[in-house]
């Protein structure tokens, strides 16, 4: 195998410390979603849930999960700033997903 088959986990020319802040900086933010899902499912199963409601709000603890993992597959070998944009969509797929979950599980209390 040559040099040039092998290709680096990091974009040419980023430095490797900033991508690794940026990917820190951005698994803060979908730790914080996690967390959020967690209290929700917490507060929510004091009330009483059904299989389907526990289903539902445990996929919201783990959704956050999926799509950091999948940012971070997608944006790992980009630039920097590519790499943060891909972070950044990402973190606006789970608002939206959260988002429409909080709607559901407030509006249907039984859930």
């Amino acid at each position: 195998m040559t040099a040039a088959q092998t290709t680096p986990a990091v974009a040419p020319g980023s430095p490797r410390w900033l991508v690794w802040a940026v990917v820190g900086l951005a698994g803060l933010f979908y730790a914080y979603a996690v967390w959020n899902a967690v209290a929700h499912l917490i507060t929510m199963a004091q009330t009483g849930l059904t299989g389907t409601g526990w289903a539902v709000l445990l996929f919201g603890v783990v959704f956050p999960l999926i799509v950091f993992g999948f940012a971070f597959a997608i944006g790992r070998r980009r630039r920097v700033g590519e790499l943060a944009l891909v972070f950044l969509a990402g973190l606006g797929i789970v608002a939206v997903f959260w988002m429409s979950l909080l709607a559901l599980s407030l509006t249907l209390p039984s859930a």
